[in-house]
C-alpha cells in the first residue's frame, strides 16, 4: 500500500535546525517557515491534528549572541537556547497566526517522556491543546537539559512525543532525503531504500555518523526514532525538507523513506497496557459498569464498588466483576486515596469530593483493555 501524509489523523512533524535557522545571522528562515505554516493550515482544515517538534533555538541564539565559534561549551549552548527560543516562538506564532492557527509552546526534555508523572502531565497538556484546536510547538528545554543538548536528540524526542500522544504518523524533515544502504556521500554504490517494514540488524547497521556543522543527529538518531515510533504503532517518514512546502509536496517527492509498523497506535498502546505494565491495584465494578465496559465505554466512578491496593495516577490497575473475575486492565486517572473517595459517586460530584475538577472517568476507554475483546 502506498503511504500518504494526507491520510494522517494525528501527525508529529520534526523540523531540523538547518531548515529553520540561519546561524550566521541569528535569523529564522521566514519564507520557508511561512510555507510550512500554509501546509499545516491546509492539513488542519482537512481534520489532521498537527504537532511540531522544532530544533533551531541554539542555532538562532548563537547568532544573536555573537557565538560564532564552531564548538560551544555546554553553558554557552544553553545561553544560546535561552536567547533563541524567544525569537523562534515568536516566529512560529506570527507565521501560523496568518492562517488563524493558535500556537502553544511546550518545553520538554527526553526525561519528561520517561518519568511517569511528567509523562502523564505532558500527554494531558498536549491532548488538551489538540482538543481545543491549538497546535503545540514542542522544543527541548535546552536551558536546563544536559545530555539532550550535548547529543542533539530531537529525532528521538519527536518519536517519544509521537508515542506519548498515540500519533499515527511521524515526519522527520532535515537535509537527509531517506535511508541508504551506506553513506551516499562517500559510497557511490549506496542504494536508496524507499520503505522499511522491519528494523533488522542489517537496517540498523546502515546508519552513519552525524553530519558535520551545527545540525545534529544524522541517520543514527533517525533509526533510533524509527524503533520508538514503530514500537508504538506509528509510521515514520524521513524526507529532505530544504525546499518550501515540505508537507504539501511530500507525497510526490522523488525520494523519501517510509517506516511502516505492523499494527496501529491504538493496538500498540493496548498491548503495552495489558502486557508491559505491572498492576498495582484492583477496582471491583457493578454489573452496570461491566456492561458499559463491554460496550466500549469508559469506567465512571459510579460503577466502582471497591478499591484495593496502593497506586498513583496513571498506574495500571486490574478491573474485576462482582465474582472476582478479571475483566479488564487500565490506567487509572486518580491515586488510590482519591479513587476510594470517588467510588460509587457521580462524576458531577468530583469537585465537591476532591476540591478540584478532575477527569469524569476513573479509567478512560483509550486507557482500558477489556478482556472479552470489546474494548473499542
Amino acid at each position: 500500500m502506498t503511504q500518504s501524509i494526507s491520510a494522517s489523523k494525528r501527525l508529529v512533524v520534526k523540523i531540523g535546525s538547518a531548515l529553520l535557522a540561519d546561524e550566521r545571522k541569528g535569523q529564522v528562515r521566514t519564507r520557508w517557515l511561512g510555507a510550512l505554516a500554509r501546509d499545516v493550515a491546509q492539513l488542519k482544515a482537512r481534520g489532521t491534528q498537527v504537532v511540531l517538534v522544532s530544533s533551531g533555538a541554539v542555532a538562532i541564539g548563537r547568532g544573536l549572541l555573537g557565538l560564532d565559534r564552531p564548538k560551544l561549551r555546554l553553558d554557552e549552548k544553553q545561553a544560546a537556547a535561552a536567547a533563541g527560543q524567544i525569537k523562534l516562538a515568536h516566529a512560529y506564532q506570527a507565521a501560523l497566526a496568518r492562517h488563524d492557527v493558535s500556537v502553544a509552546q511546550v518545553l520538554v526534555t527526553l526525561e519528561d517522556t520517561e518519568e511517569r508523572r511528567r509523562y502523564l502531565n505532558a500527554r494531558s497538556t498536549i491532548e488538551t491543546l489538540l482538543r481545543l484546536g491549538a497546535m503545540p510547538v514542542i522544543n527541548e528545554n535546552d536551558t536546563v537539559a544536559t545530555n539532550e543538548i550535548r547529543y542533539g536528540d530531537n529525532d528521538r524526542l519527536a518519536a517519544r512525543v509521537a508515542a506519548m500522544i498515540s500519533a499515527d504518523t511521524l515526519a522527520l524533515f532535515s537535509t537527509i532525503d531517506g535511508l541508504y544502504t551506506a553513506d551516499p556521500g562517500s559510497d557511490p554504490d549506496a542504494q536508496f531504500i524507499p520503505e522499511v517494514r522491519k528494523l533488522t540488524p542489517q537496517i540498523m547497521a546502515m546508519a552513519g555518523d552525524a553530519p558535520p556543522g551545527y545540525s545534529s543527529g544524522g541517520m543514527v538518531t533517525k533509526l533510533e526514532a524509527a524503533r520508538v515510533a514503530l514500537g508504538a504503532g506509528c509510521r515514520m517518514v524521513i524526507a529532505d525538507g530544504r525546499k518550501a512546502h515540505v508537507l504539501r509536496d511530500l507525497d510526490k517527492a522523488a525520494r523519501k523513506t517510509w517506516f511502516v509498523p505492523e499494527g496501529s497506535p491504538r493496538a500498540a498502546r493496548k498491548h503495552w497496557i495489558e502486557a508491559s505494565l505491572k498492576p498495582t491495584g484492583t477496582l471491583t465494578v457493578d454489573d452496570g459498569a461491566l456492561k458499559a465496559l463491554r460496550g466500549g465505554k469508559s469506567l465512571l466512578p459510579a460503577g466502582v464498588t471497591k478499591v484495593e491496593g496502593r497506586f498513583d495516577r496513571g498506574d495500571a490497575v486490574i478491573v474485576r466483576d462482582r465474582a472476582g473475575r478479571e475483566v479488564a486492565r487500565g490506567l487509572i486517572a486518580y491515586a488510590d486515596a482519591e479513587a476510594r473517595l470517588l467510588a460509587g459517586h457521580k462524576s458531577r460530584e468530583i469537585q465537591e469530593l476532591l476540591g478540584y475538577r478532575g477527569r469524569d472517568e476513573m479509567i478512560h476507554r483509550d486507557d482500558l483493555v477489556v478482556h472479552d475483546g470489546k474494548d473499542t
